[in-house]
Order: C-alpha cells, then sequence, then structure tokens
C-alpha cells in the first residue's frame, strides 16, 4: 500500500490585535520535526486588517524548508503571490546548496496580491552589532525603523534572564538618539519546530545549525511580512554576515534574502560587497563625522555590554583599532596586554572557532599587513598572526565524537521514542 508523500498543513491562521497564531499540522514522514505548538509571533502594532496571505507568511518561512528536506508539500488556504513567486527562487538556491534538500511544492486554494494602503519607509533587522550598524551608517538617510526580533539568539520563555530587555533599551536608545522608529516582535519559532531533532538529522551536512545554515534568511524577514505590511516597510534590509568571496553554506545570503518579498516589500541582503573590517572602516568614519560615543554590542557572553574576553570581544576590539579607533571609547575594554591573550586563547584552545571566525580572523591578518603597529605588543601581535595556520584551528574544533554518536542515534529514533529519550540525551549532550 502506498504512503500519501510528506506534507506540511498550514491552517488556523488568527490574528487576534498584535498576535499571530498559525497552526502547523505535517504528515507522519515530517512530524518529528515539529514540537506540535503553533507558531505563535507578537508584534508591537496591530495586524487584524493584514490580509490571511501575508499573515501565513511567518509560518510557510519556517516550515518550508523543513518540508523540502522530504519532498514535501506545504498546503495554505491563502498565500500572497509576490512571497509564492519569491519562494520558488529561494527554494532553488537552497536545494543548490544543500544535497540533501529534495524540494517540494506550495499549494494554495487563493493566491491575493493586496498593497497596503501606506508605504515609502524602510525598515533594518537591528541588534547593535557590526554588521547591523554599518547597514544602519550606509542606510541612515532613509531613517530606516529598527526591527529587532526576539526568537532565535534571545529565546522567549518564562523565564526572563533580562537579556531582551537589554537589547531593547539599546535599541531605543540608539534610536531616540537619531530620531527612528523602533519595532520589536517575539517569536516562539524555534519550539514550533524541534530544533534538536533537526540538527540530529542534519547537522553532519551544515557547518552549524540548522536555523543558521539553513532556516533564518527566509525565516527572520518572513517573521516580519505582517508588520512590514502593517507600518508600510517597502524596503527591509537584512545585513549580511559573509561576504563576496566566502564559499559557506549559509542560510543568509544575498540568492536567499533577496528573493524574499511580498505585496508593498522587498527585502535587500545588505553590506555583502564589504568584508567586516571594512564594514568597521565605515562605521569608523562614521564616527569621526558625527557619532563620537557610539557603542557596539557583539559579545557571546553577555547583552547589557560587552565582556572583552570572548573570542568575539577580541575579534571585534582589534577590528577597530584597525580601523583607526580606540576600542575603549566602543564599548571594548582593551590594552595592549590583551594581545597576548588572544594568542594564549588560540594556542591553547580556548575557543571553538567555525569557519565564519577563520574567514574573519584571516581578514584581520589581511588589514594588519598594512597597518603600522602602534606599540610594539601589537607589532608582536600582528607577526605572530601572520605564522597562524586558520584552518587547522577550526578543525580542532570541530564537534567531539560522543556528539556526533549521539546525533546519529537520534536519526534513526522513532518519534515517540524520541520524544521520551530527547531529555535525558539533551543533558548527556550538555554534561559532555
Amino acid at each position: 500500500m502506498a504512503h500519501p508523500p510528506p506534507s506540511i498543513i498550514i491552517d488556523d491562521v488568527d490574528a487576534d490585535g498584535t498576535d499571530l497564531e498559525c497552526s502547523i499540522t505535517p504528515s507522519p514522514a515530517l512530524e518529528r520535526f515539529f514540537t506540535g505548538e503553533p507558531l505563535r509571533v507578537s508584534y508591537d502594532v496591530p495586524i487584524e486588517d493584514v490580509p490571511e496571505g501575508v499573515l501565513a507568511i511567518p509560518a510557510l518561512a519556517q516550515v518550508c524548508p523543513v518540508a523540502w528536506t522530504q519532498g514535501g508539500d506545504v498546503y495554505v488556504e491563502e498565500v500572497d503571490a509576490p512571497f509564492a513567486r519569491g519562494l520558488e527562487d529561494v527554494k532553488a538556491t537552497l536545494l543548490g546548496m544543500y544535497d540533501f534538500l529534495e524540494g517540494g511544492e506550495l499549494y494554495t486554494r487563493r493566491v491575493v496580491e493586496e498593497a497596503p494602503e501606506t508605504g515609502g519607509g524602510s525598515g533594518l533587522l537591528f541588534t547593535g552589532g557590526v554588521d547591523s550598524t554599518c547597514s544602519y551608517v550606509r542606510h541612515r538617510e532613509e531613517e530606516p525603523t529598527l526591527v529587532s526580533l526576539r526568537g532565535w539568539t534571545i529565546q522567549p520563555g518564562p523565564e526572563d534572564d533580562g537579556t531582551w530587555a537589554d537589547l531593547r533599551t539599546r535599541v531605543e536608545r540608539f534610536a531616540d538618539e537619531r530620531g527612528l522608529e523602533t519595532a520589536f516582535l517575539e517569536a516562539n519559532m524555534l519550539s514550533a519546530l524541534d530544533h534538536p531533532m533537526l540538527l540530529a538529522h542534519f547537522a553532519h551536512h551544515v557547518d552549524g545549525g540548522w536555523y543558521s545554515s539553513v532556516g533564518h534568511g527566509l525565516g527572520l524577514l518572513g517573521l516580519c511580512a505582517p508588520l512590514a505590511w502593517a507600518r508600510g516597510i517597502e524596503d527591509l534590509y537584512i545585513a549580511a554576515t559573509h561576504w563576496e568571496g566566502i564559499d559557506l553554506e549559509w542560510g543568509s545570503r544575498p540568492e536567499v534574502d533577496d528573493h524574499v518579498r511580498w505585496t508593498g516589500t522587498a527585502c535587500h541582503h545588505d553590506c555583502y560587497d564589504r568584508t567586516r573590517q571594512e564594514r568597521l572602516d565605515l562605521i569608523g568614519d562614521y564616527v569621526r563625522e558625527s557619532a563620537p560615543g557610539l557603542s557596539l554590542q557583539t559579545c557571546n557572553v553577555r547583552m547589557d555590554g560587552n565582556c572583552g574576553e570572548c573570542e568575539k570581544c577580541y575579534r571585534t576590539a582589534v577590528g577597530l583599532r584597525l580601523s583607526g579607533l580606540d576600542p575603549n571609547d566602543h564599548g571594548y575594554p582593551f590594552a595592549d596586554g590583551d594581545y597576548a591573550a588572544i594568542r594564549r586563547a588560540f594556542e591553547g584552545g580556548e575557543w571553538v572557532l567555525g569557519h565564519d571566525e577563520r574567514y574573519m580572523w584571516a581578514d584581520i591578518r589581511e588589514r594588519a599587513r598594512e597597518t603600522d603597529p602602534r606599540s610594539p605588543a601589537e607589532r608582536a601581535f600582528f607577526s605572530w598572526l601572520e605564522t597562524v595556520d586558520l584552518e587547522a584551528v577550526v578543525e580542532a574544533g570541530d564537534p567531539p565524537l560522543s556528539h556526533r554518536v549521539l546525533r546519529a542515534g537520534a536519526r534513526n529514533t522513532p518519534t515517540g521514542v524520541y520524544n521520551a529519550v530527547y531529555p535525558i540525551w539533551d543533558a548527556t549532550k550538555r554534561r559532555l
């Protein structure tokens, strides 16, 4: 007896005031990749007047790549016409990147195209880090609405550790100083998706997590669709992580983000033409022209400032120095003695680095070759950095065998058994 093809149904798309909820019903072949929770998104603007075809976009943006892993089809009552067309191009890009994706079709009863009554503004996904700040500097004459999201790097949940409040405070302060509007949204996409199971099945295909490597360009932009329609945002920017010449499989890239659109809004993968060091150069020009007190926030440890001691803090501080800025003036405690600490961390294997970081330290090394050191400590560090085998550093940070064995076991576990065993697996993973 033939089994029906894999499928996902998006239904009960409900907007209530500022809240959106969509039910997700996967077929048996796909249900292990979902927890059973509906997708929920909370905005800071009413969305009840947003067309259903646009309201469905946040859910479609999360589930379609998951369906494509099994050649699954997705069904929805109504869909926005520009989004549906762009989704085909996104699918082609992702299938070209990953051979484990098989594709699938989107089926709907109604394809609609209903434009908002107002428009003309722009928006920017914003955290206050190097990439999004550079994107702001590039588009500051447009006075973009700064859009910040809780649901990926900052998780929603009953126990708030203050990181979301810290981010909101920082973004609001940045916006107030420049006369900009802000927009905040919260989503549960990583608890509606079963991200650990996606990772267990597909981690060996990607450099990083499912959402970072596959889903986040389409996913994050798609979450913004009702907000953008309600606010009349015509251009929505998402800052690039990588740049031209980096050949890494990553979920946000021009060939993905530039195809995400819906009626009234076009999305843009921004600053891809600049390396991270060149982005700091642009920020440096902005600081010297009009923002001497600008602070950046990039820390991997805290959200209410920068610890100054993690890999990303050190990397940003060195980059600021190479752009002619004093890191201490922009949120990073740094002195010449810290160069020795960076070297010790590299040589002692204290940091688990990925290919992203390899390219970024290589970018720093390239700029250091063109820069006259300002101190003996800086000269010694630049000379040492010239000799480092960054590829070997990345290989040394590969996940240990124990993690890979646990993931392999989960790939072949029936869904019901997995749901019971996963808490034990997760606790074991954390101990390891």
